[in-house]
């Protein structure tokens, strides 16, 4: 299984201080992009991801730059609920920051430390990490198909729950049905990925 690691930089995310959890996106600093980050890098449709850790990187105001990480494979009682784990976040910031480099935990799976990415990228690299800096600037991280072309597509996709029985029968008789892989991924992070599929013209298979 192939673990891979995620880092997000709040630039404006309090560190240290109390937070709104009532705007989020607004005086809370955007803390609601890296809320959505933990649910993309953990959450499956039916669970959490057992090879994917994310570190968020506090860096507005109120005292020094604080790394909260989330690791799938030991964090439990989690939920994809913004609101949620913006509560835990904001309970965190109210604790004094610790020294860089060493991380406390605080409960399974969630710990804290000071330092900002650099410390980071440093306990990667000692870790034996290949790193990507995503930017929409930067060169494509993959070949696309400028050839390919396509119709028009209407993609049906269902909540945490597969589809029923009827509901299949109903489907088939106008849809084929196809996998984006072997993991019951959100349906918005389906979507995401179905965007991206188009946008960057990768062949399909539509047979």
């Amino acid at each position: 299984m192939l673990e891979r690691r995620f880092a997000i930089i709040g630039h404006r995310a309090p560190s240290n201080g109390k937070l709104s959890l009532n705007d989020l996106s607004g005086s809370s600093g955007r803390m609601d992009v890296l809320m959505r980050a933990i649910n993309a890098s953990l959450f499956l449709s039916h669970g959490i991801r057992n090879d994917s850790n994310i570190t968020l990187h506090l860096m507005g105001g109120g005292g020094p730059p604080r790394r909260i990480c989330f690791e799938g494979s030991k964090v439990w009682g989690l939920h994809p609920d913004e609101r949620a784990l913006a509560g835990q976040i904001a309970k965190i910031i109210e604790l004094p920051t610790p020294a860089r480099g060493l991380w406390m935990e605080l409960h399974p799976g969630i710990s804290h430390s000071g330092g900002d990415i650099s410390n980071t990228l440093e306990e990667w690299q000692n870790d034996g990490f290949k790193m990507i800096k995503l930017d929409a600037n930067g060169p494509l991280i993959w070949q696309p198909n400028d050839s390919e072309s396509y119709p028009k597509i209407g993609f049906i996709i269902s909540d945490d729950q597969a589809f029923t029985s009827e509901e299949d029968k109903l489907i088939d008789k106008f849809a084929i049905s196809k996998s984006l892989g072997n993991k019951w991924i959100q349906g918005h992070i389906a979507i995401g990925i179905v965007h991206h599929l188009l946008d960057n013209q990768f062949q399909l298979n539509l047979d």
